[in-house]
């Protein structure tokens, strides 16, 4: 903690290092993340209301209650501490507390819409398919960015620290 604290992060190349691997580790499931979803459903509303509520033609069984409570339980635990870290990240990045803020809020409220319109989906109603969709692109374009502002902090070798606030 005290590297980031003091702006010596950005010189202390093991904490660098730590840093653009995690971020390499986050990338295989930020790619894994898309690539289970692109499996299961699109970007269509008719294929997230065929992978939630069923397709005979498909053979598809709707999702059962216990099988999202299962995930559900999973996907809460993990997301979070991904996010824990990610986020925490941004504390210490040489860019303005507006962009911070945003860059923490925006991947938490998307992955609540990502897993909660699931759940609408299946049972409130299906034209929550398109808040799925926006919960998934939002969340993955987060994510995105979240990678890229840390890598971005790390190779700029700026010597300021989160106290500066302005970027």
């Amino acid at each position: 903690m005290r590297f980031v604290v003091t702006g010596e992060w950005s010189r202390n190349r093991l904490l660098q290092t730590i840093v653009v691997l995690y971020v390499v580790y986050v990338a295989g499931l930020w790619l894994t993340n898309a690539l289970l979803y692109f499996n299961k459903m699109g970007l269509t509303p008719g294929s997230v209301t065929a992978y939630y509520l069923g397709d005979p033609e498909r053979f598809l069984q709707p999702r059962t209650y216990q099988g999202l409570l299962e995930v559900s339980h999973f996907h809460l635990f993990a997301m979070g501490m991904l996010l824990l870290v990610l986020t925490h990240l941004m504390l210490f990045v040489p860019v303005a507390n507006g962009v911070k803020a945003w860059l923490i809020a925006l991947p938490f409220l998307s992955a609540a819409l990502d897993e909660g319109a699931g759940w609408l989906v299946r049972f409130a109603h299906p034209g929550f398919a398109w808040l799925k969709i926006a919960g998934f692109l939002l969340l993955q374009g987060s994510l995105l960015a979240l990678m890229i502002v840390s890598l971005w902090a790390v190779f700029r070798g700026s010597g300021r620290d989160y106290r500066s606030g302005e970027g």
